[in-house]
């Protein structure tokens, strides 16, 4: 099997320079099976001991047209792209010239097409990447029965530096067909592969140990519905929508496995609406949704509200306003989640910082909304929700939700008594004695609707101060590092940040990392803690209104001038591309210094 080379190349034979991680980006048309081949990498890698990320991106179609799987591989753990891709291997090149800002390319990058498909677009030869044509369908063809994605899997698997063994225990676990099929892409697998020793001079993964420990191969969606399945939840009432749908599907058999139940409800307004009646039944219940479907159920949240029914609304946010882009990640629904309903409406939101966090953190959300008795909403996104990720086991516990209940017959009962915590026991309907009165309307203590101004002040009151003086310990934010500077992020950034960060370190411009998990209650004070000794703050976030920035600004004393970096999807935040920003943010706040 010849291959037709174009730009020089080393000589067959000369050694692949090592790297401390590998990015390959698979890409085809839609049925070209680059997402299958992707998923099998990742598995194969994590047999191997190494981390690892893989983000999925696809078309406007959402579903059919073409698609790329965006990989990075490490022997450490990964919560972001790098700057460039190592080798950008397509099946075919129908139209996955639209990739070309998510795939970037350098002079040291590799290109492999397929000889029969044309040529390599301009838009990804003119980066200088050496190019190679390979007949990987007539290679195909070649081995009865096999398919084009696992000669390519093969290959990719090859130049990378995975060791064949686990290449074929990922395509052996993930098989369900007949054996033939199987034998016949082993034959490929094995095909792609031994090609791959011919192609010399892509960088390949540095030597390690061996893993320490079990890891865990799972979604930010996967993730989400674990931690909310540990913190309690046993109802789950939703609409798919992208980039929120999976969530939905991991939990449906999750559920059942634990004598929960999913219902797909005929829209976002009757999902959340069937979660608070769950909830005041004293089942604890989650919704899932994207911005969209956020937007319809701002009325029911204020209910939730009003009424102190605990519920959890995970947002796993995508490219907006309206549709927007529903399978590229921006987060742009920030401002809503913290402002967006009408009237003094205090709520919890919390944001996950990695694709491992969200377990953590939508357990935590659980258990926040029924010890609070309130509304949380959890604002993921499409590029957690929705991409894979090589993490260390998670360590088990934590318990689940506790929710204050009232007994049986309790003298003078009052549901919303006002207590100093702000809480007070619900009783779960058909507890003797305990009969109350809950909806929208303001009301007294005891539930009974009222439109007197003391009554009004003393529930809001209520409201607030119960979100306000709760003790979320440590976990509100991730802090790390030392120095005069801070650079405070929340969410999906928070991996290209901490990145970023450690690159404008070794170059001689340390700064504090403030990535925060509690967006909503914000805690002032703790905040003021957090930032003593810092002179210089720098806000970074995805999204075209700087919406975490002044959100902060309005609600906490940033000290000096502070400053924001932000911009919209689709493209993530790179991390020499943050570095850069931090180093030149230094500088200027140096400058400013000397001059005072």
């Amino acid at each position: 099997m010849d291959a037709r080379v174009s730009n020089d190349q080393p000589a067959p034979g000369a050694a692949s320079p090592a790297a401390s991680s590998v990015s390959v980006a698979l890409a085809g048309s839609g049925g070209s099976g680059v997402m299958t081949a992707g998923t099998m990498f990742l598995d194969a890698a994590a047999r191997a001991g190494l981390y690892g990320l893989m983000v999925r991106t696809s078309g406007p179609q959402i579903r059919g047209g073409e698609a790329a799987a965006l990989l990075r591989l490490a022997r450490r753990p990964l919560d972001a792209l790098d700057d460039r891709f190592d080798l950008l291997l397509a099946m075919d090149w129908q139209n996955v010239h639209r990739f070309a800002d998510e795939i970037p390319l350098a002079a040291a990058s590799l290109v492999i097409g397929d000889a029969d498909e044309g040529e390599v677009p301009e838009v990804f030869a003119r980066s200088g990447a050496r190019c190679v044509a390979l007949p990987l369908k007539k290679w195909a063809k070649a081995i009865p029965g096999c398919w084009t994605n696992m000669l390519a899997l093969g290959l990719a698997g090859g130049l990378s530096g995975l060791p064949l063994a686990a290449l074929e225990a990922a395509l052996r676990a993930s098989w369900k067909r007949a054996e033939a099929g199987l034998v016949a892409n082993l034959a490929a697998l094995h095909a792609g592969y031994e090609q791959a020793g011919a192609i010399v001079g892509m960088a390949q993964l540095e030597a390690g140990a061996p893993a320490a420990g079990k890891r865990w191969l799972i979604s930010g969606n996967e993730a989400a519905g674990f931690g909310a399945i540990r913190g309690g939840v046993r109802f789950v009432a939703a609409y798919p929508i992208t980039p929120a749908t999976e969530l939905l599907e991991w939990m449906a058999p999750a559920l059942a496995r634990v004598g929960g139940s999913l219902l797909q409800a005929e829209d976002e307004l009757a999902s959340v609406n069937m979660i608070i009646g769950a909830s005041y039944g004293g089942v604890p219940a989650l919704t899932a949704t994207a911005g969209p479907g956020l937007a319809l159920m701002t009325e029911a949240i204020g209910l939730a509200v009003a009424s102190e029914v605990p519920i959890v609304v995970v947002d796993v946010m995508r490219g907006g306003p309206s549709t927007g882009i529903p399978a590229k990640s921006e987060q742009s629904d920030l401002a809503y989640a913290v402002s967006g309903l009408p009237g003094d409406a205090p709520r919890l939101v919390l944001a996950p910082t990695s694709i491992a966090d969200c377990l953590a953190t939508t357990q935590w959300a659980v258990q926040l909304a029924e010890a609070l008795q309130a509304p949380a909403i959890v604002l993921s996104d499409q590029f957690m929700g929705q991409s894979r990720a090589i993490i260390d086991r998670p360590p088990d516990g934590g318990g689940g939700a506790q929710r204050l209940t009232a007994a049986a017959d309790t003298p003078d009962y009052k549901r919303y008594r006002d207590t100093p915590s702000g809480v007070s026991p619900m009783a779960i309907p058909g507890t003797p004695g305990t009969v109350y009165t809950a909806d929208g309307l303001e009301h007294a203590e005891s539930g009974v609707p009222s439109s007197q101004a003391r009554d009004h002040a003393l529930q809001l009151d209520k409201r607030e101060r119960k979100l306000a003086r709760h003790g979320y310990g440590a976990a509100w934010a991730d802090l790390e590092g030392e120095g005069e500077a801070a650079v405070i992020t929340f969410g999906s950034v928070t991996g290209t940040v901490r990145e970023a960060l450690a690159r404008a370190a070794a170059a001689g411009a340390p700064a504090r990392l403030i990535a925060l998990r509690l967006l909503a209650p914000i805690q002032p004070e703790v905040f003021e803690r957090a930032l003593q000794g810092v002179k210089r703050v720098l806000v970074v976030e995805q999204n075209h209104g700087a919406q975490l920035y002044r959100y902060l600004r309005a609600m906490v004393d940033l000290p000096g001038r502070p400053s924001s970096f932000h911009r919209p999807g689709p493209l993530p935040l790179r991390p020499q591309e943050l570095a850069d920003a931090v180093l030149a943010w230094q500088g200027a706040g140096q400058r400013e210094g000397a001059l005072a």
